[in-house]
């Protein structure tokens, strides 16, 4: 019997949200989808019996229509950044329209106290401020954070330098976990239906291996002779102002790729995290040669 036989599930169209919502519908619930735009398709649910509500997690008022008109108990959210009360808004609306619990999904990397991470080390920072108003809104009960590590689908920003066969990247050699956005989101959908006994699960991948790796890995799915070279830190700067990556991003993002590449994975933390997709989801985690088969289409969009 399901804990919360009721959810609903913001994020769908994307590939954690919808793994969440499918997870969801196995354990038993009445699934609903949180969306902005209902009529987008969403191949891998659209067959099955879910109703659909526009709703967006920067409009209160939208939130609690959805929320009310489903029933729901549980609610599956990600993070939103673009607003300075880090989503208070929006999880006091999915409270008072009745939701009791929320899944969270949020960053690996938060590796100390959610109330003492530096503002500097941005994408942690900005998960920890939504747990903090999770942790004032809801109680310490009241909500799981699902922290994931690397995952795999960054290589899509590769995709086109992979497909001319030529991929440049300031420290190939870098070390991550590469997680399946589809394992996260069936322990996501397996906590928002049954709980959790943790109110922090981490995620990692199966293997550790280097973007040059993994980058090979891609190419040899696609047929592609892919040579991966070394760029400079100002050299891979310019390239991501150029796709419109906000200065802050840019440097956080070569401090990790760079200067502490992989540095996550010999933490306490990751040692406590490498069972966890199979605890929860009831799997064993998808390997990267796995993840890419599965979704070689999307490199050659």
């Amino acid at each position: 019997m399901p804990r919360y036989s009721n959810v609903i599930v913001f994020g769908a169209t994307g590939d954690v949200g919808s793994a969440a919502a499918l997870q969801a519908h196995h354990h038993g619930a009445t699934v609903s989808l949180a969306t902005r735009n209902p009529a987008k398709p969403i191949p891998k649910l659209d067959h099955l019996p879910f109703t659909r509500y526009q709703a967006d997690l920067t409009q209160p008022a939208t939130l609690r229509a959805a929320v009310r008109q489903a029933g729901a108990q549980a609610a599956f959210i990600y993070g939103i950044f673009d607003g300075a009360d880090f989503m208070r808004v929006a999880l006091r609306a999915l409270k008072e329209s009745g939701v009791e619990f929320v899944v969270f999904l949020s960053s690996f990397i938060i590796l100390t106290d959610i109330h003492e991470v530096d503002p500097s080390d941005i994408v942690p920072w900005e998960h920890a401020q939504v747990e903090i108003t999770l942790e004032e809104i809801y109680g310490s009960s009241g909500y799981v954070t699902v922290r994931p590590a690397f995952y795999a689908s960054n290589l899509l920003h590769e995709k086109q330098a992979i497909l001319r066969g030529q991929v440049k990247l300031p420290n190939p050699d870098a070390t991550f976990d590469f997680i399946s956005s589809e394992d996260i989101g069936h322990v996501a959908g397996t906590i928002l239906v049954n709980g959790a006994q943790e109110r922090i699960v981490r995620l990692l991948g199966p293997e550790r291996m280097t973007l040059r790796e993994a980058v090979r890995t891609v190419g040899h799915a696609l047929g592609k002779e892919a040579q991966v070279t070394s760029i400079t830190r100002g050299e891979a700067a310019a390239q991501m102002e150029a796709a419109g990556m906000p200065p802050a991003m840019i440097q956080w993002h070569l401090h990790n790729v760079i200067d502490r590449a992989g540095w996550y994975l010999e933490s306490p933390e990751a040692l406590m995290a490498r069972e966890n997709i199979q605890r929860y989801a009831q799997h064993p985690p998808q390997r990267l040669q796995q993840w890419v088969e599965s979704n070689l289409a999307k490199f050659l969009e």
